[in-house]
């Protein structure tokens, strides 16, 4: 376990929970980051190979991506140990002990991420806990049903090309992760006459430089495949889809897939992060000095947040689509003004953007973080 102070600054964490219970294999960290805005909002990882120092990255991340969406919430995050394909059962088991050893936590709001979904909010909801992202039958605006992060990167992307002189139509892109975000980014962006060229998932990936059919990727996965089983393309392992020549790459699985050992390899213009937390931070900068246009992950991915402060508080689907849309546009826009007229990268631009609204908060707090 990483030491605590290492990470403590000005900003947080407010409190971190370490859970086990071995009766049911719970095994689990919550980091509450910051609670200035409001209650943290921040969603539940499940993977088995997550840590505290993950935990404690993405809860910041949540941070400053509800403060620079101009949400009423702090930043928070859960990571739980576990593989998200073990039995319905072990699962409810697994989601309800977290809900249970949770309940008295009343700074953080749940809500899904990945390998949880709207059936695990259910869950959650039925043990008493605060929760967002729920199925639409109890009153819920399913994320990843709508595709509220996936519609975010859309927007985020037509912005982020009008300052590379390129158009969305035709335009070459690859999506990394093909989950709940990468198969609805890929979608809309579709939908746009976008080509997409390349995609990968936990299995593998494929390449075809005159396009994928996206719906018939979508109906692969639909029936539990890989996108390896698309039936024409190249195929290679999950990893080569840092190597596919594109115009715009979108990173939407895991945090730190493009770093100072790998950032050479990748062949695009534009990075749109879909994932939380993609790049790190030395990659970031070598793209930047090559030219290459970096939209921030908690910039351009914080649809599904919106879409589950704006259900935590009683909004219906249909208003949301908008919503998202403008936030996410207007704030694309704001931050890469800034970087380009100040001539700093567009992550340092979003990062003064966001610690400005949350350090504004903290002054009108009697504590600073709590």
């Amino acid at each position: 376990m990483p030491d605590l102070f290492n990470f403590a600054d000005d900003l947080g964490p407010a409190k971190v929970i370490h859970l086990y219970e071995p009766s049911v294999k719970l095994k689990a960290v919550l980091v509450v980051d910051n609670v200035a805005l409001g209650p943290a909002l921040g969603g539940i990882r499940l993977a088995p190979d997550v840590t505290t120092d993950e935990c404690f990255r993405l809860a910041r991340a949540m941070t400053l991506k509800n403060a620079a969406a101009g949400l009423p919430h702090g930043g928070g995050k859960v990571v739980l140990s576990g593989d998200p394909k073990m039995p319905k059962p072990d699962k409810e088991r697994l989601i309800r002990a977290l809900a249970c050893s949770l309940k008295d936590i009343r700074e953080y709001i749940m809500a899904p991420d990945m390998g949880t979904d709207e059936e695990c909010m259910a869950w959650i909801k039925d043990e008493g806990n605060r929760v967002a992202g729920l199925p639409s039958e109890i009153g819920g605006i399913p994320l990843d049903e709508i595709g509220a992060t996936g519609w975010g990167l859309r927007h985020a992307t037509e912005v982020a090309l009008d300052y590379l002189d390129l158009k969305l139509k035709q335009a070459r892109v690859v999506v990394q992760g093909f989950g709940a975000v990468g198969k609805n980014v890929a979608h809309f962006l579709a939908k746009k006459k976008a080509t997409l060229v390349g995609v990968a998932d936990s299995q593998g990936s494929v390449y075809k430089a005159d396009g994928l059919e996206v719906d018939q990727l979508l109906q692969l996965k639909a029936a539990g495949r890989s996108v390896i089983d698309y039936p024409s393309g190249d195929k290679f392992d999950r990893e080569a889809a840092i190597d596919f020549p594109c115009d715009i790459w979108i990173p939407a699985a895991r945090p730190d897939v493009i770093n100072e050992d790998n950032v050479h390899r990748l062949q695009t213009r534009l990075v749109v992060e879909g994932a939380n937390i993609p790049l790190t931070p030395g990659a970031e900068k070598i793209l930047h000095e090559r030219g290459v246009l970096c939209v921030p992950d908690f910039i351009a991915n914080c649809g599904g947040v919106i879409c589950a402060a704006m259900e935590y508080r009683g909004a219906q689907a249909s208003e949301v689509f908008n919503v998202i849309a403008d936030k996410i546009k207007h704030n694309t826009r704001l931050v890469l003004e800034i970087s380009k007229s100040k001539n700093i990268l567009p992550r340092e631009a979003a990062m003064n953007l966001a610690l400005q609204r949350v350090k504004t908060a903290m002054s009108f707090k009697r504590w600073s973080i709590f």
